[in-house]
């Protein structure tokens, strides 16, 4: 599915883009151009890219998670 339509950009490529390191809007606009002329896609695509990042968990001992 299209989600910047300005300059053609997917959901797919937004995916993609997340799994070759682009965690920030910022990042992902450097890298397609998405988001850069009307704005109207921003909040799709950040949903988008924000389901795509994967998260980091720290498996820290209980006595560090406390502190």
């Amino acid at each position: 599915m299209y989600i910047c339509i300005c300059n053609a950009v997917t959901e797919r490529s937004i995916r993609e883009a997340a799994r070759e390191g682009a965690h920030t809007f910022a990042e992902l606009q450097r890298r397609t151009g998405c988001g850069d002329c009307c704005g109207s896609c921003e909040d799709l695509a950040r949903e988008i890219l924000d389901t795509a990042v994967p998260r980091r968990t720290f498996d820290l001992p209980l006595i560090a998670a406390a502190a």
